[in-house]
């Protein structure tokens, strides 16, 4: 049996039953811990499922910031220095990643069991255990229109990779490198890998690669 919800239906729903619906419809999401630090050199980390993929070259991200209208740490840091960190995250630490997403008095760090690592320099905390860290720098940003949305976008200039996730045309193994997902707000996952496919072309099925 197939259940329709019509807008008016949508609109009228108690509030949280629309969000856990409404956050669940675009299925599986990406999960990175952001790290940043503000001027005062206070860490912050904030899971995000906001994250995409915006360009190759340059090597660009867009991440979704709820309406700027309450105080959001992880997004006035990136404003005041400029700089942050996307981390993913493993089954081995999603549930302090989770956690980290509470309201904690002082840094996430030294509120969860999650390790700080400067690498390079770079300003903005990266997480020691993610098997993939991106350096990323702010390029500009926009207030939607249509809900006050805030969309970010960061330039990457370095990546940090384990070499076992990592393929020899440059695509990475996210199995293997254990990236956790997510759904919704609260509910994650392990990766299940299909298959590989190849270039898609008119003339034939794509085969396995």
């Amino acid at each position: 049996m197939i259940k329709h919800f019509d807008q008016e239906a949508i609109l009228s729903a108690d509030s949280f039953y629309r969000r856990n619906l409404i956050n669940c419809l675009s299925g599986y999401k990406s999960l990175n811990l952001i790290g940043t630090q503000n001027k005062e050199g206070v860490t912050n980390l904030a899971p995000f499922s906001q994250v995409f993929h915006i360009g190759a070259s340059p090597p660009l991200v867009g991440i979704l910031f709820r309406p700027h209208t309450v105080k959001r740490d992880t997004l006035e840091n990136i404003l005041e220095t400029g700089f942050f960190t996307l981390n993913h995250v493993t089954s081995e630490f999603y549930k302090e990643a989770h956690w980290s997403s509470a309201n904690w008095d002082g840094s996430e760090f030294e509120n969860t069991s999650l390790v700080p690592e400067y690498l390079l320099g770079f300003s903005a905390p990266f997480v020691k255990n993610s098997p993939l860290k991106l350096a990323c720098e702010l390029v500009e940003t926009q207030t939607l229109k249509v809900n006050q949305t805030v969309l970010l976008i960061g330039s990457i200039s370095h990546i940090f990779v384990e070499e076992k996730g990592l393929r020899v045309d440059g695509s990475l193994d996210l199995n293997v490198l254990d990236t956790v997902t997510v759904s919704g707000l609260d509910e994650y996952h392990k990766g299940l890998k299909l298959s590989r496919l190849s270039y898609a072309k008119p003339v034939q099925m794509p085969s396995e690669i």
